[in-house]
């Protein structure tokens, strides 16, 4: 194992200056090379006569240099080398770009092959830049090769060189996690023909059979670890909550509860009854009703004795929990407090000291409710807002604040169950897969920049009528944050003169957009502008129109919730989509959202196109890296991974079982 741990610079041709490159794409070990697995694969087998060749494809070609090299100069900065390849069929040219020492290497008369990039015209083929090797000593071509995430400053061919090496030094070391049985059973290579099969694959068999290996070992050891999770959670011991007449909280509902929120109050009153910590997500699209949910579970908690905590990310959020909760569920005796970071020092002090003696039942704040000072007598449930806002410590430093309290986080990024069972893995999962009835469907249109004058009409209409508008303008560069919403603010208040504009910008401090995002709320703007992602959960009743300006820079589950920051109140809503991109996907992507408001179906076409790692962007959902496995595509192997890990027995394998948990750990502190 030590070889694993082994610096880079051990390597040939690795001194501290390429360490310093590497240990900028986070690869500071021989381990750390071995688990940098290729983006993708180049096919570089097949060969094909220069007659034979068609424009556009990208193949071998196998001649002889067939004229000494010329070198060309275009410009300062820019020399061109040109040399003649010949087979029996025919000449194609090839441009060397800034590869000056090509010449001494291509020597006429010599045979060579070539991989590239064919251009086929009325003068002939050619390629540029390809991959040249000597046709006796063939490394690069001839075979499949990886290709590799690189930056700037590290070559795939540096990458590749120091993987090969790295295999050779370290390739009986690699640790076998997989017990045996488990391998026979599921038909899995060993561990050291995975990791070489994996970056020099000998044929696609052995690349398929080395991904399939790698990937159930993910899933396997990610499954192990939430069983762990989930065993150690059974052996706690929480409070059983007793049945409770819920009547008086239903009578107080305005409207008629949906079937979806009924079953995940129930499962929730589950689990609370249950004698173990309730630890349960409850996920729905927007506006889907979560927090008539944690409400249900507030009231039921308090009518046994125990009082309950609310965290969620921003003080606008809290606010307007608090008042919309409050109202609620005050005349039912519940006793509602507020408490965020601008609340006084008096009234800090007030509510510590009320919580600590329960003379409080339910506290709605933001990271406040976790600083140090912060009490409660009898805390029986927390419950998370936006869970995915939250790292897995926040979320246990308030659970740490009661004696096994019972737990409920609430998301509205819809995600399908089979991916929320592996990324939620230590929760048990409620899905709110309906609307309340009476609810509008928002309009969407995605139209190109040719359209922006309509758009403005149908926006002064709008704003004549007394609605608001959102309008998301992403930034193009991360420094170009003020100057772009600057600029877009200057640019409409020329065609809405008159009308009141507030914008907001990442450079801003959180107090200061939190004072415009509330101003706005208030009505005392008619146009909101954004370079950020609006804050999920803010309600704005008054707000019908969002627009998303090159709306092909966000995935789809930022456009889905984007959209749902309108449609919140009785006006018919719309959501404007507006990009100049040409591209086969972005039209792709766009489309779903016209054609579709269900947010599962949003977010498993936005699994599909981008993948789990860019679908979650932040990795603060405490899933662990997934290197190989694809969480959307690997379903089955997720199945055979998670029976193989619910039948293993623990005590044969510990080193297994502590790297399962090392993994877990990875995620909850990323």
């Amino acid at each position: 194992m030590a070889e694993l741990s082994t610096d880079l610079q051990a390597l040939h041709g690795i001194g501290s200056r390429h360490a310093q490159r590497f240990r900028k794409m986070g690869l500071a070990t021989l381990g750390d090379l071995l688990t940098w697995f290729p983006r993708r694969y180049e096919d570089r087998r097949t060969v094909k006569e220069i007659a034979a060749l068609s424009d556009g494809e990208t193949v071998c070609v196998r001649g002889f240099v067939a004229a000494p090299p010329t070198v060309t100069r275009v410009r300062d900065g820019l020399d061109l080398l040109q040399v003649p390849v010949a087979d029996r069929s025919g000449v194609l040219r090839v441009t060397f770009f800034n590869q000056l020492w090509m010449k001494a290497a291509l020597s006429p008369g010599t045979e060579y092959v070539l991989y590239g990039k064919v251009e086929r015209n009325l003068f002939g083929c050619s390629m540029s830049n390809p991959v040249t090797e000597r046709a006796d000593s063939q490394s690069e071509t001839g075979r499949i090769w990886p290709i590799y995430p690189a930056s700037a400053g590290v070559s795939q061919r540096t990458l590749c060189r120091a993987i090969r090496e790295a295999l050779l030094i370290c390739g009986g070391s690699i640790p076998e996690f997989l017990p045996e049985e488990v391998r026979q059973s599921y038909q899995l290579c060993p561990v050291k023909a995975a990791y070489e099969n994996i970056h020099f694959p000998e044929n696609e068999t052995a690349l398929q059979e080395a991904r399939r290996r790698l990937a159930f070992e993910e899933l396997f050891l990610l499954a192990l670890g939430f069983r762990g999770v989930r065993q150690r959670r059974q052996s706690d011991a929480a409070e059983a909550f007793a049945d409770a007449d819920m009547s008086p909280f239903y009578d107080a509902l305005p409207f008629t509860l949906t079937n979806a929120q009924r079953r995940c109050i129930a499962e929730a009153f589950a689990d609370m009854r249950s004698g173990v910590p309730m630890n349960r997500l409850c996920q729905g699209d927007v506006g889907s009703g979560k927090t008539m949910v944690a409400a249900a579970c507030v009231y039921y908690c308090v009518r046994n004795g125990r009082q309950a905590a609310l965290m969620v990310p921003t003080e606008l959020l809290a606010r307007q929990h608090y008042d919309g909760l409050s109202a609620l569920l005050s005349p039912l005796g519940v006793r509602v407090a507020l408490l965020t970071g601008s609340v006084s020092a008096a009234d800090k002090r007030d509510i510590r000291r009320r919580a600590a003696a329960h003379e409080v039942d339910f506290v709605i704040g933001t990271h406040a409710l976790i600083s140090d000072g912060v009490e409660f007598e009898a805390l029986g449930l927390v419950v998370t807002d936006e869970q995915h806002r939250f790292g897995v410590a926040q979320r246990g430093a308030l659970t740490a604040k009661g004696r096994q309290p019972h737990v409920l986080v609430m998301s509205a990024t819809p995600i399908p169950r089979t991916l929320a069972m592996s990324v939620y893995g230590d929760l048990d999962v409620s899905v709110l897969d309906e609307l309340p009835p009476g609810r509008r469907k928002i309009l969407t249109y995605a139209v190109s920049g040719d359209y922006r004058p309509r758009v403005y009409g149908f926006l002064e209409k709008q704003m004549s009528e007394g609605r608001q508008i959102y309008i998301v303008c992403p930034m193009v560069e991360a420094s170009d944050d003020r100057k772009a919403v600057t600029e877009y603010a200057s640019e409409l208040e020329k065609v809405f003169p008159g009308r009141r504009i507030l914008s907001v910008h990442g450079r801003m401090k959180a107090k200061d957009k939190e004072r415009i995002m509330s101003a706005f709320a208030a009505g005392d703007a008619d146009i909101l502008i954004s370079t950020t992602v609006i804050e999920v959960g803010i309600d704005v009743p008054n707000a019908s129109v969002m627009v998303v300006e090159n709306a092909e820079r966000f995935g789809l589950s930022q456009l889905h919730q984007l959209r749902g920051r309108v449609g919140r109140g009785k006006h018919q809503s719309y959501c404007v989509l507006i990009s100049d991109s040409r591209a086969d996907e972005t039209r792709q992507r766009l489309r779903v959202m016209v054609t579709t408001s269900d947010g599962f179906r949003v977010a498993e076409e936005d699994l599909r196109l981008r993948g789990p790692g860019d679908f979650f962007g932040e990795r603060q959902h405490g899933l662990p890296p997934l290197r190989v496995a694809n969480l959307l595509t690997d379903t089955e192997l997720l199945q055979e991974a998670r029976t193989a890990a619910a039948e293993l027995s623990p005590e044969r394998c510990p080193a297994t079982v502590k790297r399962a948990a090392e993994l877990l750990s990875q995620g909850a502190t990323a």
